[in-house]
């Protein structure tokens, strides 16, 4: 078995998007804040991650990812417990429904994906909120312009439901795309987030192994993803900043620290980062710095002291 992972980090995550919608709102645009500059949720991220896990460790169980029943409809939350870990707990007698709660939650923690991401479990009696050691943050395209641009495409088909004159023509649809996006995405790691909830149940605590594998997945799960739509989104970079296990130091928000230029190399900056980062009390409380990206088609400037660097694509 994995040893725990005690240490927190604080990191970040740029995506890259060319001719791509990364993440889409309900009207299928890019999504927009109100002074134009184009972002994506936190989920968009961690679903990458899922989807990554899932398909190259099919050993791990994924508890919170849309799955489908023999009647081809989406399983409820209780469903997919079923067909992840198995059926509920039965326990008889006194005390049987604080028994069953810590069962489920035993069972919940065996589940990668709600170690690292948490969730809210509200079935069969066990309402359960599970706090993941990690968070994601928004990402928020860092380059200068949020070009966004429409084409429409044709259907092979026409619409059977269309009565009208022009029935006979198929039908016309609209995909949008951004011309080029940056987004980055902080992330930060707590272990201690589940010790309590491992306490309670004698469940599974973060492991290296969990590690490794979302490591793994931050850096290559968004290019993993390769969608009609995501066609041209991928990873670009990767930040670690791994703490002493005994630290207590906390660090901001990345996302707003990393400046993609309007060069022609892209040129990721991580000046300001690096200005933390080398104070000499943040210093002394770093275990080690990772960086990957691919030094072939990214171009990275400003970075860390010490920092050691890696392929994105290893």
């Amino acid at each position: 078995m994995s040893n725990p992972f005690k240490n927190r980090v604080f990191g970040c995550i740029v995506v890259k998007s060319i001719n791509s919608n990364y993440n889409a709102d309900f009207t299928h645009q890019p999504r927009t804040l109100p002074d134009g500059t184009v972002y994506a949720t936190d989920k968009v991220l961690k679903y990458s991650v899922r989807n990554y896990i899932k398909k190259t460790h099919p050993e791990d169980k994924i508890l919170y990812f849309k799955s489908l029943n023999d009647d081809m409809q989406p399983r409820a939350l209780g469903e997919a417990y079923e067909n992840v870990i198995g059926p509920f707990p039965k326990n008889e007698g006194k005390d049987k429904d604080a028994k069953n709660r810590k069962e489920i939650l035993k069972n919940l923690l065996t589940c990668i994906d709600v170690r690292l991401f948490g969730g809210t479990f509200a079935e069969k009696g066990a309402n359960i909120s599970i706090h993941g050691t990690t968070q994601i943050t928004h990402g928020i395209n860092c380059f200068p312009e949020n070009a966004i641009y429409s084409e429409q495409i044709a259907s092979p088909f026409r619409n059977a439901n269309d009565k009208s004159a022009d029935s006979m023509q198929t039908t016309l649809g609209t995909q949008f795309k951004l011309r080029e996006g940056h987004y980055v995405h902080h992330f930060s790691i707590n272990p201690q987030n589940l010790d309590e909830l491992v306490k309670q149940s004698s469940g599974e605590a973060l492991n290296d192994e969990d590690i490794k594998k979302l490591k793994s997945g931050l850096c290559h799960g968004v290019t993993f993803y390769d969608s009609s739509a995501k066609a041209g989104s991928e990873n670009e970079l990767m930040l670690w900043v791994q703490l002493n296990p005994d630290s207590k130091l906390v660090l901001p928000s990345f996302a707003e620290l990393v400046h993609v230029a309007d060069d022609e190399n892209r040129t990721i900056d991580l000046s300001k980062i690096s200005e933390i980062l080398e104070r000499p009390h943040v210093a002394a409380a770093i275990e080690r710095i990772e960086i990957r990206y691919d030094k072939t088609a990214t171009h990275v400037a400003g970075t860390p002291k010490n920092a050691s660097f890696h392929e994105i694509h290893e």
